[in-house]
């Protein structure tokens, strides 16, 4: 019986396709792999294009291609990761979560209770897939440590992620998923 393989997936970065990020997902591929990431989740605002193009281009950077994308939920944002397809914007966050599983996806709650960046509030996390535990680009780790106590209670599986929006941030927090 073989050991299990840990892969090293950063979830949630933007690329130049969100209106919030800085850098073509060509130059992101090139930085994980030089970094040793084996993938990450381009997951831009409501935007999913660039998203499938850098699953597809992911192998010739030696990565694992996976798309995704951050929907705005009306109660917050939600990460749907392995869609192709974008869910509507502005749908109630449980809506939300079934249409990502409908397409195969899998829904994950970033940067949650943190309302200056539109986490979702705790009385509507119901039933997602796992919750961001640990988001780089928090400035204190309060925010972080609230969501690990949360997913904990609740027996969710945690993540962690970089929410990079500059390349230096890329992998800056990760997960380590054993295959």
């Amino acid at each position: 019986m073989t050991s299990p393989i840990p892969f090293a997936i950063d979830f949630h970065v933007h690329s130049d396709d969100s209106y919030d990020g800085h850098e073509p997902i060509e130059l992101i591929l090139e930085h994980a792999a030089d970094i040793g990431l084996d993938g990450v989740v381009i997951t831009d605002h409501d935007e999913i294009g660039e998203s499938v193009r850098a699953a597809e281009l992911a192998p010739e950077y030696g990565l694992v291609g996976i798309p995704g994308v951050e929907v705005s939920t009306r109660h917050g944002h939600l990460l749907a990761i392995g869609v192709e397809e974008r869910p509507d914007p502005g749908q109630p966050f449980m809506e939300t979560v079934e249409t990502v599983r409908q397409l195969g996806g899998i829904a994950i709650v970033p940067h949650p209770f943190q309302r200056s960046r539109h986490g979702v509030r705790k009385r509507h996390i119901k039933d997602a897939d796992a919750i961001e535990v640990y988001n780089s680009m928090l400035f204190t780790g309060y925010r972080n440590r609230r969501a690990r106590t949360f997913a904990r209670r609740r027996n969710y599986p945690g993540i962690g992620a970089s929410d990079a929006h500059y390349l230096p941030n890329v992998g800056r927090a990760y997960t380590e998923i054993l295959v």
